[in-house]
């Protein structure tokens, strides 16, 4: 689903709209903000659910590591946290572009299937990033 697609436009962004201004309505905040997140990641399984796997893990792994920074703010917690977010950037946009770069290098050989680049893959890692980054410098109230 596009975001100029008659499925998004007239079915999707309507009705996560409405139920999200039915729900802030009604004073359920917390609920309304979780159905544009539900919303949100049925948007981004639509394309291909497979990297909806991706992004979970990549969320839950980055909130594990937040949280260890917010109690114990080590440098060598946010460098792994970074590190974790730039290698799967890395891998996704420049793996193909390597391989093939060394094998025009060095006369070899090497075959790595096409990999197909996240849906927002950039935005996500550097939003998780931040988020690291802030619960190192404890830069939140934690609720």
């Amino acid at each position: 689903m596009l975001f100029n697609s008659y499925p998004f436009v007239f079915y999707f962004l309507p009705l996560t709209v409405i139920l999200f201004y039915f729900l802030a309505q009604k004073g359920c905040r917390e609920l309304a903000i979780g159905s544009l997140v539900l919303a949100s990641l049925f948007f981004y399984a639509w394309w291909n659910p497979a990297y909806l796997l991706l992004l979970g893990a990549s969320i839950f792994v980055n909130y594990w590591l937040g949280q260890m920074l917010y109690k114990r703010p080590i440098k060598i917690g946010l460098v792994v946290g970074v590190g974790f977010n730039l290698t799967l950037l890395g891998y996704f946009k420049y793996a193909n572009f390597f391989v093939d770069n060394l094998n025009s290098t060095l006369a070899t050989n090497i075959h790595l299937d096409t990999i197909v680049l996240p849906l927002a893959i950039s935005f996500f890692t550097f939003q998780q990033v931040a988020y690291l980054v802030d619960c190192y410098r404890r830069e939140f109230e934690k609720s």
